[in-house]
């Protein structure tokens, strides 16, 4: 995956190879049980995973991020969370089949956000309504990590109130591909371009088992609940990113110095000083990451571990990004120069704190809770 990396950021498109590799390793199906054929991984082994992969591709390894999210948020609700929220019977065995075909293989793609919108769903104009016996879907959505290579669309929708200025209701539906959902190659942008993000058209129907839950807005109350899936997910991928800026500034660094510490940038304090400050702040953030995977696998839902849920998304985006920028000003203007990677990763680690939930998000639900509020009811504005 690393050396297909520098031609995905060039083409703007998630190698096939990778996502072939993912899957012969079995990561797609690596949080299903393994009753249904998976590995059976908690949140813990999936932050293990992501860090390894995107040393090697922060992109594909996001990409991979987006479909262990749905499967991890599945497979993991416990049964009794979901019946008491109103998951009727039949929803436990679509949700069986969708992870054993995960396990078997099948790759789902996240299509939530949409541009004027991003990730907040309250915002949303892809719109659903009954049809017969399923559902009408229609509109576009943005950012969908590797639409191109994608078997089942997770797309989030609104239903189409008859009262506009009721309360949106919204939910989620699996959508396969197929006629009624087309992708349109047009990821242009700053990093993380090997996720392949493209724009989604639907005009879709769907049979009433797509709904995930098997209720209106359900989904949506299990983010709130538990929002490691939507939050903290991408802690780990960054953390990995963080760590491949390390490694290549090295790399560098050591290339530049001659025949030992004493000539070129290694022999420089000030560059000595970026690098040890950058290695005590992955160590933290690896521990932050730690100690939230064991308390989302321990205790998941719990006020105190979605603090570290939402610490560990603002921290990993931070840490990314500052780490990045500092090591390239320490390595020099040649490192910014195209086809070196720390011009590609510097790049890529610029989006942790750009997604969601954003590091603005983040330290302001942190901020609510600090200071004795409710960080989903107190805060100005819908936080989805």
């Amino acid at each position: 995956m690393a050396g297909r990396a520098a031609e995905a950021d060039r083409d703007g498109e998630l190698p096939a190879a990778d996502l072939d590799e993912l899957r012969g390793a079995g990561l797609l199906g690596l949080l299903v049980p393994k009753r249904l054929g998976g590995s059976g991984g908690g949140f813990a082994d999936w932050a293990d995973a992501a860090r390894v992969l995107a040393a090697g591709s922060g992109a594909t390894a996001l990409v991979l991020n987006m479909h262990t999210s749905v499967v991890g948020a599945m497979a993991r609700t416990p049964d009794d969370l979901a019946r008491a929220m109103g998951a009727p019977e039949s929803f436990f065995a679509a949700r069986d089949r969708t992870l054993a075909d995960a396990a078997a293989g099948t790759f789902i793609a996240v299509a939530m956000s949409e541009r004027g919108a991003g990730s907040r769903l309250s915002e949303l104009r892809t719109s659903y309504q009954p049809d017969g016996e399923g559902y009408r879907i229609t509109g576009t959505k943005s950012f969908c990590s590797g639409a191109s290579h994608a078997d089942v669309f997770f797309v989030a929708a609104r239903a189409a109130e008859s009262d506009p200025s009721a309360p949106a209701t919204v939910s989620h539906f699996l959508v396969p591909r197929g006629p009624g959902v087309s992708v349109e190659p047009n990821w242009d942008t700053l990093g993380m371009r090997g996720t392949g993000s493209h724009d989604v058209h639907l005009d879709v129907w769907v049979p009433a088992d797509a709904l995930v839950g098997g209720v209106a807005g359900l989904s949506l109350l299990v983010a709130q609940v538990m929002p490691q899936w939507l939050v903290a997910s991408y802690a780990a991928v960054y953390a990995g990113v963080g760590r491949a800026v390390f490694d290549a500034g090295i790399t560098h660094a050591r290339g530049r110095a001659g025949t030992g510490l004493a000539r070129g940038l290694a022999g420089l304090p000030a560059v000595r000083a970026r690098f040890g400050q950058a290695d005590a702040a992955l160590a933290a953030l690896d521990a932050v990451v730690d100690e939230c995977a064991r308390r989302v696998d321990a205790d998941p839902g719990s006020p105190s571990t979605n603090q570290w849920v939402w610490r560990a998304k603002l921290l990993a985006g931070r840490t990314a990004q500052d780490v990045a920028a500092s090591i390239v000003e320490a390595c020099g203007t040649s490192v910014t120069r195209r086809g070196h990677p720390l011009e590609r990763l510097y790049r890529d680690a610029r989006c942790g704190s750009l997604q969601p939930a954003t590091s603005d998000v983040c330290a302001d639900w942190l901020g609510i809770a600090a200071l004795g509020g409710d960080p989903e009811a107190d805060a100005d504005v819908a936080r989805w």
